[in-house]
């Protein structure tokens, strides 16, 4: 499956992607298992330092035995692109437009979520094939960024990354994002329901 096919898929049935950074492995499987409860169907754990890949590892075991995809987020090298194919990861997120990870990860046929934050990251992102792109940081961006920017590029289906919970998460949908990435706020255990709630009325409102 491809990169827009992938995304397209998974984000058309829950328009939220669970990030979990900097959790020890057992922590991590136990958000996974919460969030898969609420219907969310993508995972990523971000790679930033090798010693995160033992929650990706754990997370992408639990994501085995559950049917799941986990990928591997803050992927900015071709080493590091590497080492979470190897692992089994189902796809990659970064925080900018890396030229090489972009073209290895096109070439591995491994779907990739790069980050953008102006016009020509976004036309450089279009050029690579990639229609799915990651507005990070979302909340420093802002909504109206997200609909001016989807005036000059139809195509582009915006993950608003950055800054986004609850509060904030049904506004970048009803903007026209077609996901939203939720990480810190995912913590609170209220968080998936009221988030539940804002996804719904912002998915209404676009």
């Amino acid at each position: 499956m491809d990169t827009d096919d992938f995304f397209g898929h998974h984000l058309a049935r829950d328009p939220v992607l669970g990030i979990f950074r900097g959790l020890a492995p057992d922590d991590t499987v136990e958000l996974c298992e919460r969030a898969w409860e609420f219907g969310v169907e993508l995972i990523e754990v971000p790679v930033q330092t090798p010693d995160a890949l033992p929650s990706l590892r754990a997370a992408l075991d639990a994501a085995g035995r559950r049917g799941k995809h986990v990928g591997a987020g803050t992927v900015t090298t071709v080493e590091q692109l590497a080492a979470v194919h190897e692992l089994g990861a189902a796809f990659t997120v970064a925080p900018g437009l890396h030229s090489e990870v972009a073209a290895e990860s096109l070439r591995l046929g491994l779907p990739h979520l790069p980050g953008v934050a102006t016009a020509t990251e976004i036309a450089n992102a279009l050029a690579f094939g990639f229609t799915w792109l990651k507005a990070f940081p979302a909340a420093q961006l802002g909504t109206g960024w997200i609909a001016a920017q989807l005036a000059p590029f139809p195509l582009v289906r915006f993950v608003a990354t950055g800054g986004i919970g609850p509060s904030n998460a049904g506004s970048f949908l009803a903007a026209g994002c077609r996901g939203v990435a939720v990480g810190s706020a995912l913590a609170d255990p209220t968080a998936f329901s009221r988030l539940r709630e804002a996804v719904g009325a912002g998915a209404q409102a676009s």
